[in-house]
């Protein structure tokens, strides 16, 4: 079973703000391949089914987002046979907004919820960044990521969920290489 995991945090006060661009696109594939994510257990939300002919499962920790890897753990541990069968999906500050990028592994970059789970299952699993970096230098970063999208953003946040739900299909269909060909190019 493949295990695709979104960031974002729980609750209506978070929904459709910049940090839960994880869950965002996660809701995308859920939409696209009528696959619900509804069911409760490991500390988070989840769906279980097929797309592109791999069983899959949804996850999105309720944890908040600086304890993802709690929940991210749980799942793993009961889940998960090898970690290439691993994709998160979250924001990232540092790309401009609507880019999307993955990586087969590494650092957090400074995102708390990533840090959280390499802090609990290492590093080696692929990563789904979908950038919503400020057109100018944010002066509280924190209340940034945690505002909605504006209008004019709208537009590039839509296309990136759909190039991020394009990049998850290659990499259930295809493997990593295809995914990062489709994810990384222009």
């Amino acid at each position: 079973m493949n295990i695709i995991v979104g960031l974002g945090n729980p609750g209506l006060r978070y929904r459709n703000t910049r940090h839960n661009a994880g869950f965002m696109a996660l809701a995308a594939l859920s939409k696209k391949y009528r696959l619900p994510i509804k069911k409760k257990g490991y500390g988070g939300i989840y769906g279980v089914g097929s797309i592109k002919g791999r069983q899959v499962m949804l996850f999105e920790p309720m944890t908040y987002m600086n304890l993802s890897g709690e929940a991210v753990n749980a799942v793993c541990s009961s889940r998960l046979e090898a970690p290439e069968e691993l994709i998160v999906v979250s924001d990232d500050v540092s790309l401009p907004s609507g880019t999307v990028r993955l990586r087969r592994q590494g650092s957090s970059g400074g995102h708390n919820g990533l840090q959280s789970i390499i802090d609990n299952i290492g590093t080696g699993f692929p990563r789904l960044r979908i950038g919503i970096g400020p057109e100018e230098p944010a002066q509280d970063l924190t209340s940034y990521v945690l505002s909605r999208f504006t209008r004019n953003e709208r537009p590039q946040l839509k296309e990136a969920l759909e190039k991020a739900v394009l990049g998850l299909e290659a990499w259930l269909e295809a493997g990593i290489e295809e995914a990062l060909e489709r994810c990384n190019t222009a």
